[in-house]
């Protein structure tokens, strides 16, 4: 499986962009889709599932079928988490799941049945079967909306900001499931702007910002942009002060001197440091501070 992207614009009423000249190439596994709020990544995953379309370029699904010729082929492949997940009030966990899954063309009722309760299980949602959906806790809610999009077993699963707003046990959770499904023979797009969702799980990746392409690659790749760049400062209160004015901090932590704080720049200009060894969150901080400027006005 692969999704080829060519030449890919929106653009809205008013002549705003919110894509420009998207080129990019998405393989089995898991995919990550990195940016700030308002960087296109919704937009990009609305056209890829079809509610939208673009202004102008391609999108292919194994080089023959086009997004725009073949969307009935093309929607029968998917499987979609918005980030706007919506239940119906009235319904139970298992009674959401089976109503999702009849609109998803399953019409045997006990093959239904059947898959709705292999779900519930594997998304550890079997126990809560007869709760109302609506009563579902935060982390439940993401899992039943996981549930939803896989009913259909899909081949290209699309999630736009899993786990916002889910505390660090059930965000951990969440990830955790995504990289399970991966392994299957399936695209999984992962759309957010926590830089640790995309860490701990995804093996290619794309960052996005103002509607541009900025980079694409691995998480590896793009942690290599920031290799000596990342400094750990010993910094009094008032050093503390100025390093903050001056440079993108990244942690602080008192200590017995005053202050040690991470920052990532290409020089810190007589503080007292050392480099240490930067991770993806370092990395994209050092993009989006530095590289990402120098390529806007290039």
């Amino acid at each position: 499986m692969k999704i080829s992207i060519e030449d890919l614009n929106k653009v809205y009423k008013g002549g705003n962009w919110a894509l420009k000249e998207i080129n990019l190439e998405i393989p089995n596994g898991m995919f990550g889709l990195l940016g700030p709020n308002g960087a296109g990544k919704s937009t990009l995953m609305r056209i890829l599932v079809t509610l939208m379309k673009p202004s102008n370029g391609k999108v292919t699904i194994n080089d023959h079928l086009d997004l725009m010729k073949n969307r009935r082929e093309i929607r029968a492949m998917l499987g979609y988490l918005p980030q706007d997940f919506r239940f119906f009030a009235k319904l139970k966990t298992w009674e959401f799941l089976d109503y999702t899954a009849r609109l998803a063309g399953m019409k045997n009722k006990a093959k239904r049945h059947d898959a709705v309760d292999r779900m519930l299980e594997e998304v550890g949602l079997f126990e809560a079967r007869d709760r109302n959906a609506n009563r579902l806790s935060g982390g439940m809610k993401r899992r039943l909306g996981i549930a939803q999009a896989l009913i259909n077993d899909p081949k290209i699963i699309i999630v736009d900001e899993p786990t916002t707003g889910l505390d660090p046990e059930e965000r951990i959770r969440f990830r955790n499931l995504l990289s399970q499904i991966s392994t299957r023979d399936v695209i999984i797009i992962l759309s957010t702007h926590i830089v640790g969702d995309i860490s701990s799980t995804c093996e290619n990746m794309a960052l996005l910002n103002k509607g541009k392409l900025a980079f694409t690659g691995s998480p590896e790749e793009l942690v290599r942009e920031a290799e000596g760049k990342v400094w750990l400062i010993q910094a009094t209160e008032k050093e503390y002060l100025e390093i903050n004015e001056k440079f993108p901090v990244i942690t602080t932590i008192p200590s017995d001197y005053g202050w040690e704080i991470q920052v990532v720049a290409d020089q810190i200009n007589g503080y007292y440091g050392k480099q240490i060894e930067p991770n993806l969150e370092h990395a994209y901080v050092y993009f989006m501070e530095n590289k990402l400027n120098q390529w806007i006005t290039a």
